[in-house]
């Protein structure tokens, strides 16, 4: 406990690269395994030595310095975590395999290995292992840090200034946040396994193979999209394994399915989550929307023949419209029939904007998340009633309640932050070389931290290792960007941080 958090988590990363050195030791590739144990045990020796030179010193700063912790592990660490990917391959660079652990930590899932087959299955076993470890961390980082410094979200509810620490009842996690980090990870650590656990078990029950099971069970619950085999279109489970995986993709859409700890107010019921329920409506809504767009235009040309095929578009259009919602990136083996089968396309631009809406608040999504869009929601609500009655008194619900009185206020300045942000990226990555249409949709797939959308929305293939180390190092600090979002990083520029 005496040990910074970026230690801790280095230490971690540390011990848990002898799973997949044991998993390549026993299939027999000896030269992975040791990429793999290797690189760990020089973490772990490296870790030991910095140990030693601080002494017995406790670390300073509390919880502006577990933040910075946060931006560190997202920036820095994966300079470690690439170092048995790039030993392990041998056939990358290892800009590529920093790119690839920035993607995997962030929960991203950008692939900038096209070919699935060319990485040994330890190699993807890690890939998948560090996505897992990446939404963990936010999951204990978002009651952790984030609620008491009103970011990531909870400037929305909260009553503190972004950035600033909320007084909070809990004298010990006033004290000490260390204490408060460690009773919130002793709490979400078996719940988080344990979720991983029975999509694993299901998807193998489904007929799936089993490094794969694994591997869609982390990307599921970690949101980052990551595939052995490509996805679901060489997946084995079928359309029993995708509905599987939608079903826990519901706990991207908010905290309330799986913790109460952030609650604002007294009650916790997902029923009247406002996140919950509006994720909900965009998941019925679009795929209904689509669906009787291309059956009307179905119509027009003959009387549908096959019904079947009607509704494998139908779930098609659901499971991939979830999957974008909640960034996790998943593409249904039935979406190619859901675009195409009246005739009439269906535009990628429809996931990118699903994309930035993203999911919940202090979930492993992310997007502009779904308590923001609410809280817009409600303030244009208000608006237009103004409009009819200028002296009306606004009636507070019950999901009112739970935003605070500047809540859309701040909603609108992030999403204004997030849009700069957008355009700041398309301007630097247009500079460097790529188009128009392909500066939008990596920017958008790595601020929102969905890098499927970069094989899905655009018309012509984008090939991440194709492109320059200039615009893989800027795309890689976007993942970052849209992982700790702007607030937080301007959160980081305070003074009572760097003061010695």
């Amino acid at each position: 406990m005496r040990l910074p958090l970026f230690l801790q988590i280095w230490a971690i990363a540390s011990l848990s690269m002898w799973v997949p050195a044991i998993h390549a030791e026993i299939r027999g590739i000896h030269p992975v395994s040791q990429a793999f144990f290797f690189s760990g045990l020089l973490g772990l020796v490296g870790l030991t030595m910095i140990a030693l030179a601080r002494g017995t010193r406790p670390p300073k700063h509390g919880i502006l310095g577990q933040l910075l912790a946060l931006l560190a592990t997202f920036a820095l660490l994966p300079v470690f975590l690439a170092l048995p990917l790039y030993d392990g391959l041998k056939t990358t660079s290892y800009l590529n395999a920093y790119f690839d652990m920035v993607s995997a930590i962030t929960t991203t899932g950008a692939d900038i290995f096209a070919d699935p087959a060319r990485l040994d299955p330890a190699l993807h076993l890690w890939r998948a292992q560090v996505g897992w470890m990446g939404g963990l961390l936010m999951w204990v980082a978002a009651s952790s840090i984030l609620a008491p410094l009103s970011l990531g979200g909870f400037e929305i509810t909260a009553r503190g200034q972004p950035g600033r620490a909320v007084a909070s009842p809990d004298l010990s996690a006033r004290a000490d946040p260390r204490r408060r980090l460690l009773r919130v990870t002793r709490t979400l650590v078996p719940v988080y396994t344990g979720l991983t656990m029975v999509v694993w078990v299901a998807l193998l029950i489904a007929g799936e193979e089993g490094l794969t099971a694994l591997c869609h069970a982390m990307s599921v619950m970690a949101t980052s999209g990551l595939s052995p085999v490509g996805g679901m279109a060489g997946s084995q489970a079928g359309i029993v394994g995708e509905v599987i995986l939608f079903l826990f993709m519901f706990f991207a859409l908010s905290r309330l399915t799986f913790s109460s700890d952030t609650s604002a107010t007294g009650q916790a019921r997902l029923d009247k989550d406002p996140e919950f329920r509006t994720g909900l409506l965009i998941i019925v809504s679009i795929p209904v929307l689509l669906f009787l767009r291309h059956w009307l235009a179905a119509l027009e040309v003959q009387p549908l023949e096959d019904p079947l095929l009607a509704l494998e578009a139908l779930w098609g259009a659901l499971f991939t419209v979830t999957s974008f919602l909640t960034t996790t990136g998943f593409e249904s083996v039935y979406w190619d029939e859901a675009r195409q089968w009246s005739g009439l396309g269906t535009p990628g631009l429809i996931l990118a904007g699903l994309a930035v809406i993203g999911g919940g608040v202090a979930t492993t999504a992310g997007g502009v998340k779904l308590l923001r869009v609410y809280a817009l929601y409600l303030n244009g609500l208000r608006e237009m009633e103004r409009l009819v009655h200028p002296s009306s008194v606004s009636n507070e619900g019950g999901g009112v309640r739970r935003i605070q009185k500047d809540g859309a206020f701040i909603a609108w300045v992030f999403f204004m932050m997030f849009a700069l942000s957008l355009t700041l990226v398309c301007v630097i990555l247009a500079a460097l070389g790529l188009s128009f249409d392909q500066a939008i949709v990596l920017s958008i797939a790595t601020l929102s931290t969905t890098g499927p959308l970069i094989h899905v929305a655009a018309d012509t293939p984008i090939h991440l290792a194709e492109l320059s180390g200039a615009a893989k190092m800027v795309l890689s600090a976007t993942m970052v960007l849209g992982r700790l979002e702007t607030l937080a990083i301007i959160a980081l520029i305070t003074p009572d941080l760097w003061r010695n």
